[in-house]
């Protein structure tokens, strides 16, 4: 099972998760909905080129339009994009026809079983799908602090051909009960590792950091995963 920290503003809490065992982090840059974790494209593409080598990065955006994303990617240079907005299929086409070698997860928000079908549909379009907790009313599409329904995302896992990221909530008190359940790829945390001592927003905290990896890390271990 992998781990994904997201979120990431800082080259200092990048080097941190990576030496903690990380295997991908997530840099939100081109914004529409509230996130306070958002960095500009050219201090993500300096952090992206100062990782460890066999880190992942990934652009995390909430962009639509095939082409501004394209754009966005030539400039950071990541390993991977993840759509986490409702980006059309016919830019998920032209995503996947122009950037072939390029890693695509497309994110599917909890708001009830319609998710099902909705992870279905964007098989054979992208590489993998990331499940997360969406707050409308706070106009939050990820970073919530909250979790979701995880029979859903179980059974998304199970219904759906690819891959499946488990993210919304998580934190190292919850992240074992959360790969129990679901058996998911992959589990991506944010907020559940920032630090609670009042830090700027988005800066994780190094003992959180440790202590949801190896957490996770054992829970894998111990289902076989």
């Amino acid at each position: 099972m992998k781990i994904k920290i997201c979120g990431i503003v800082c080259l200092e809490d990048a080097l941190i998760a990576a030496s903690l065992g990380a295997d991908a982090l997530g840099f939100l840059v081109g914004v529409r909905h509230r996130a306070e974790d958002a960095i500009p494209a050219n201090e993500a593409r300096r952090i992206v080129h100062s990782l460890p080598p066999f880190v992942a990065s990934v652009l995390v955006t909430h962009l639509t339009e095939a082409e501004p994303i394209i754009k966005l990617w030539q400039e950071i240079g990541t390993t991977a994009i993840q759509l986490h907005d409702d980006t059309p299929l016919f830019e998920l086409r032209t995503l996947r026809q122009r950037l072939p070698g390029v890693s695509l997860t497309k994110a599917v928000h909890i708001t009830g079983p319609e998710a099902v079908d909705k992870a279905v549909s964007y098989q054979g379009l992208v590489n993998a799908i990331v499940v997360d907790t969406v707050m409308s009313t706070e106009d939050r599409i990820g970073g919530t602090g909250r979790t979701h329904d995880w029979e859903i995302s179980r059974r998304i896992r199970e219904t759906c051909s690819l891959p499946l990221i488990l993210a919304g909530g998580l934190t190292p008190d919850n992240v074992a009960l959360a790969v129990r359940s679901v058996k998911p790829y992959a589990v991506d945390v944010n907020s559940g590792v920032e630090d609670p001592q009042g830090r700027p927003k988005g800066r994780k905290d190094p003992e959180r950091l440790k202590a949801f990896i190896a957490t996770a890390r054992e829970a894998a271990r111990l289902l076989g995963l």
